[in-house]
């Protein structure tokens, strides 16, 4: 049983819940282990359909625990390139997790923290939440995150947050594009991440998979006739898949797709949803 996190299943959901209030769901090895293998687990799980990743506490994660950086600065040069080995193997298997990620952030996100909320698919934030990215406060810096950050806030914020260390308000974080969404309380960031969720399953999941490979090899790449023929050959692929032939045909006939849960009984009579 894991001890820094808890993790739930829900349905189609996989819900991995950051477990050490009492040090601001800081990382520091163990969690970057379990981590790494309840996001391993829910990829493997073909009954996984969406993985919400929250955090218990007033603290959505304060980034990496300092304790365990002490102990990784007084440790041998290759013990050290092994922990930032680990830490980049956990925030690439949630970026390239080929399931939805949404990020639930009630509270802080520093350093690492800001991490996790770059790599997840679709981050919704209290408005009380701040954000930094302060490793340079400290005589470090956010190497490991910086992919990933980068892609969701861009290099012009970068440039500036990565140089100064300034905590940003949530506000900031949606004009950047780090968050998505922001709410008022956290009742609304509930609701709001139970209508993202329920958006999530009226998709293919198939189609979900290709479409996040689909951002990854387009994204940053300039027009190029290989680059078009790249997509041109995956919506020849995936058209021709069973699940495109199931949407489709559903679609048309005017029915529920096979992939949608059977609609609550007292929707029964109602037209079933279109486009799906």
């Amino acid at each position: 049983m894991p001890t820094t996190l808890v993790t739930e299943r829900q349905g189609p959901l996989s819900l991995i819940t950051l477990n050490r209030p009492e040090r601001h769901n800081a990382f520091d090895e163990t969690m970057i282990a379990e981590l790494t293998e309840a996001l391993e687990e829910a990829r493997a799980d073909d009954t996984v359909r969406i993985v919400v990743l929250s955090a218990a506490g007033k603290s959505f994660s304060a980034g990496a625990d300092l304790n365990w950086m002490r102990r990784a600065a007084a440790a041998t040069p290759e013990a050290n390139q092994r922990d930032a080995d680990l830490l980049a193997r956990m925030l690439r298997t949630l970026t390239e997790m080929p399931k939805p990620t949404v990020a639930r952030v009630q509270g802080a996100a520093f350093g690492g923290g800001v991490g996790l909320v770059a790599c997840c698919d679709i981050a919704v934030a209290l408005h009380t939440a701040t954000f930094a990215i302060s490793e340079v406060k400290l005589g470090l810096v956010p190497a490991v995150i910086s992919p990933h950050v980068i892609a969701a806030m861009g290099a012009r914020w970068a440039r500036r947050y990565f140089l100064t260390g300034e905590r940003f308000e949530a506000g900031d974080a949606w004009r950047m594009g780090l968050v998505h969404e922001i709410v008022l309380s956290e009742e609304q960031l509930d609701e709001r991440i139970g209508a993202i969720i329920g958006a999530l399953l009226e998709c293919g999941p198939v189609a979900q998979g290709e479409a996040k490979e689909l951002i990854g090899a387009v994204a940053g790449q300039p027009i190029t006739p290989a680059l078009v023929a790249d997509t041109t050959q995956r919506i020849a692929r995936v058209r021709a898949g069973p699940e495109a032939r199931e949407g489709i045909s559903a679609f048309l006939e005017k029915r529920r797709a096979a992939w949608l849960p059977p609609p609550p009984e007292d929707d029964a009579g109602d037209e079933p949803p279109q486009g799906a």
